[in-house]
């Protein structure tokens, strides 16, 4: 069995994660910037300096992992309020995960996991599924500061022989999950109509289960080795089939106004929110066919499955 280490461990992916692991009987370190948080059976490794400035010095003596799976960042927000988003992400996302990898590769560990996003190709799929080498067309800090990770982390690997691998997982959903999905379960429990009727593009998500598990592969399987993955749940609803899903799931109505999409581009025009109107209803969809030819990985969850679980969570706690 391996030994992983996962920074991030006490977030929402980073949990799941851990959990996956520790079912696989792996072991499991977490570095965190903080003691608590971490499920039953991880090590924690507590790092509190700022983008891992000083990583080389809290080092644990004596850990030899066989993989970091790098999942702390600074997350995509809608409203950044920093003066230059673009420095703050890359001091973080790029930076950061550059220096936790080097001095990874100098105290031995043979494999680094970078989990990116989907946003380092794209915000839309226009018209077909995105595959892992499509050029990039990219419309925000993050997923600028997620695509020069990216290739800083390459760059490394063929330098020193670090096993870079990278997991772009589309949007995550399920249990504690947070933002944008959050506030959309937030409408449908308290009957908000939506103007989403006519939603008809599909948008690829990925339940935390799922994810954890495609990392648990990623992290410990050796033809993972310098590959990218474009990892998400088999099917991929529409915003409107999404919204019923979930109304059916919380035992609320589905209170869907049939807008067609024309006039939410045209109102998100108008009102200078155009971007978060495409992410909202634009298509999105991933294709995954290189893990599942690669590692032979299928998701072990349904979106309804997910979905269901996600509910679950939320009506316990309402």
């Amino acid at each position: 069995m391996s030994h992983v280490v996962v920074s991030g461990a006490n977030g929402f992916v980073g949990r799941a994660l851990c959990r996956a692991l520790l079912d696989a009987g792996h072991r499991v370190t977490g570095l965190v910037r903080r003691s608590g948080g971490c499920v039953d059976g991880v090590t924690e490794w507590i790092d509190s300096s700022t983008d891992y400035n000083g990583i080389a010095e809290t080092w644990p003596a004596g850990l030899a992992a066989d993989c970091i799976v790098h999942l702390a960042a600074r997350v995509h927000v809608m409203h950044d309020t920093a003066a230059d988003p673009d420095a703050a992400f890359r001091a973080t996302n790029v930076d950061g995960t550059l220096r936790l990898a080097a001095v990874a590769q100098q105290h031995g560990v043979p494999r680094f996991l970078f989990v990116s996003s989907i946003k380092a190709v794209a915000e839309t799929d226009n018209g077909r599924p995105l595959r892992e080498y499509d050029a990039p067309r990219i419309d925000d800090a993050y997923g600028r500061s997620k695509r020069a990770a990216e290739e800083g982390l390459i760059r490394l690997g063929d330098a020193t022989g670090l096993e870079i691998v990278i997991a772009r997982p589309p949007l995550v959903y399920g249990p504690q999950v947070r933002a944008n999905f959050l506030r959309l379960m937030d409408a449908v429990w308290r009957g908000v109509p939506l103007p989403l009727g006519g939603a008809d593009a599909r948008r690829s998500m990925i339940y935390v289960g799922n994810l954890a598990d495609a990392l648990a592969h990623c992290a410990t399987d050796p033809r993972a080795v310098r590959q990218c993955f474009h990892v998400a749940d088999s099917t991929a609803p529409t915003v409107a089939e999404l919204v019923r899903a979930l109304a059916r799931h919380l035992g609320k109505p589905a209170r869907l106004l049939p807008v067609p999409a024309s006039w939410l581009r045209a109102a998100g025009r108008l009102t200078g929110r155009s971007a978060q109107v495409d992410r909202l209803i634009g298509g999105l969809q991933v294709d995954t066919s290189h893990i599942r030819d690669m590692l032979g990985w299928q998701p072990p969850y349904s979106t309804d499955e997910g979905l269901s679980a996600t509910a679950d969570w939320y009506r316990s706690t309402h």
